[in-house]
């Protein structure tokens, strides 16, 4: 089964990175959920949670303000302004 690969990442430091099976972020044009196999993408983050799904089920969030995601070959970059683990 294919994965993706998820880096967070905020100005000034790794918030999170790793292997996932979803990912779902708040855009300025609304949630966006990414899953592998996705179309490449470039937006604009809003300011909201970025929810990380792992394969075992457990979930990684983080609040993160202003910034971007990138998606490329189940390879998913979230570089925010501020972005702190809850």
């Amino acid at each position: 089964m294919a994965v993706l690969t998820v880096s967070v990442v905020s100005a000034d430091q790794e918030i999170w990175s790793g292997e996932a099976r979803m990912v779902v972020a708040k855009t300025v044009e609304g949630e966006i959920g990414i899953l592998p196999g996705h179309e490449p993408l470039l937006a604009v983050l809003s300011t909201g949670q970025v929810r990380v799904t792992l394969d075992s089920g457990e979930k990684i969030i983080a609040d993160a303000t202003d910034g971007f995601i990138s998606v490329d070959e189940n390879e998913v970059q979230i570089v925010a302004s501020r972005a702190e683990l809850e």
